[in-house]
């Protein structure tokens, strides 16, 4: 399907067409603003899966993004990336 461009989930919302069943479910709750993730320790809801499991670093102290250069830890890649520039 990537290669032939086919879309064949469709939101019925907005009518904007995914590859893969599962971006059709993720993309649903922009409209319904459902935050269906829940943090167990705060109670603080997300709409992905991957974004609690990120959250959750912050109650756990989990830092493994680690800079080469200096071996400091973030708990996000994108923090990571932002330090090395």
């Amino acid at each position: 399907r990537i290669h032939t461009g086919e879309k064949p989930y469709k939101c019925a919302d907005c009518g904007v067409g995914f590859t893969w069943r599962d971006s059709l479910v993720t993309h649903r709750v922009t409209h319904t603003g459902e935050n269906p993730y829940k943090c167990d320790v705060c109670g603080v809801g997300f709409t992905q899966r991957c974004n609690l499991k990120a959250h959750k670093r912050i109650h756990t102290g989990e830092k493994p993004y680690n800079c080469e250069d200096c071996g400091l830890g973030f708990a996000l890649r994108s923090n990571l990336r932002r330090h090395q520039r």
